[in-house]
């Protein structure tokens, strides 16, 4: 039994030190950009008026999608809507394209992560109490159905964000090269 364990250690031992600090910080990054990097820059998009100055100037779909209750309030009125909502809006649709692309490349990983996980969870929070999206979209953990948009799928994409949020981008990253975050080796 011990030549098993000594063979399972070494192993286990050689694939991990073949792997390195590569290929799970460049899989949790590639599996963002192939799940989540179009997605989010597809919302983003809808967010921003037309125009030259267009990224300047939050979109009505903006607000709804942000805010719905407050773009209710208004009675989806754009003109109705307090000034006071626009640099959240803002930020929050900026954010959308620019947290993914730093994640994508390996840039402020760490921190871009984090906030990208904070975002999911206000966009989360959002869908639920601003959009009242019905029970089986929000789905509930340890039961047998695995496809619920909620509480399933964005598991998942936090999974992804806090893996790297705690270990970093590794080697292959704008982060190592640039010295700004030295992973363990």
């Amino acid at each position: 039994m011990t030549f098993f364990l000594t063979l399972y250690r070494d192993l286990t031992a050689t694939i991990a030190d073949l792997a390195g600090n590569w290929l799970l910080p460049l899989g949790a990054r590639f599996t963002f950009a192939a799940v989540l990097l179009v997605y989010h820059w597809s919302s983003a998009l809808t967010k921003f008026s037309d125009g030259f100055f267009g990224f300047l100037q939050p979109s009505f779909g903006a607000y709804y999608q942000i805010l719905p209750k407050v773009a209710e309030a208004a009675q989806f009125d754009p003109d109705m809507i307090s000034a006071v909502w626009y640099p959240l809006v803002l930020a929050g649709s900026w954010a959308e394209i620019i947290l993914p692309l730093l994640i994508v490349i390996g840039l402020f990983t760490r921190g871009a992560a984090l906030a990208m996980i904070g975002f999911i969870v206000v966009q989360s929070l959002t869908d639920i109490f601003g959009h009242n999206v019905d029970a089986a979209s929000i789905g509930g953990w340890f039961d047998r159905a695995s496809d619920a948009l909620i509480l399933d799928q964005r598991l998942f994409w936090v999974f992804v964000l806090l893996f790297l949020a705690v270990n970093g981008a590794g080697r292959l990253s704008l982060d190592h090269w640039l010295n700004i975050d030295k992973s363990p080796e």
